[in-house]
């Protein structure tokens, strides 16, 4: 973190922006190849908690909904409100990515703010809003599942664009996911193969 040398930015925030649709894809297609159930999902509050505890500053938390019918999973929404996140319920025209245009509208928002970035998404669409962010005046991360994102993530890794697993660093998960991943060599442990 940029201001870690000086303690806690002062006036800084953390945004969260959440492809809940991409994460929840990802982990029902990819990893579990069926639809997660509530208890495979992740623990939004450790996200929240997490970004809190990584970059000591406050923590404003989007979570980004398609409703394009009207419809909303209230009791899924109610609980994210009561966990401190601002459920951002989203319509448009059939076809119409509306989650991913507000995300890359919200990312190109924050450039000329004081703040830092936790993306959690695989999408390679929000690319070049990101690239923008990465630069000396923001903090920027990508949470997700490693081995899933989008491949044009690894370049902006190089310009200061940082990677959190929202499994192995933030814990999200009550059980550990079935993924098959590439292990250093220093994380291998045998227990988990016997």
């Amino acid at each position: 973190m940029t201001g870690e040398e000086a303690g806690p930015a002062l006036g800084r925030t953390t945004y969260v922006l959440i492809d809940g649709e991409n994460i929840d894809a990802t982990l029902g297609t990819s990893i579990l190849q069926r639809r997660p159930l509530p208890e495979e999902r992740p623990r939004w509050d450790r996200v929240l908690k997490y970004a809190h505890e990584e970059w000591e500053q406050p923590v404003t938390a989007l979570f980004f909904l398609a409703a394009s019918n009207r419809d909303l999973p209230m009791p899924f929404v109610q609980a994210l409100t009561a966990m401190g996140y601002r459920p951002v319920p989203l319509s448009g025209e059939p076809g119409e990515k509306v989650v991913d245009i507000a995300i890359q509208r919200t990312l190109s928002a924050l450039v000329d703010r004081p703040a830092d970035v936790m993306l959690l998404s695989h999408d390679g669409d929000f690319l070049p809003q990101l690239e923008a962010l990465v630069t000396d005046a923001h903090d920027v991360a990508l949470i997700g599942f490693k081995e899933f994102r989008n491949a044009g993530f690894a370049a902006l890794e190089d310009k200061g664009l940082e990677f959190h697993d929202l499994e192995l660093d933030i814990g999200a998960f009550n059980s550990p996911l079935p993924r098959l991943r590439v292990i250093p060599i220093e994380e291998f442990d045998p227990e988990q193969f016997l």
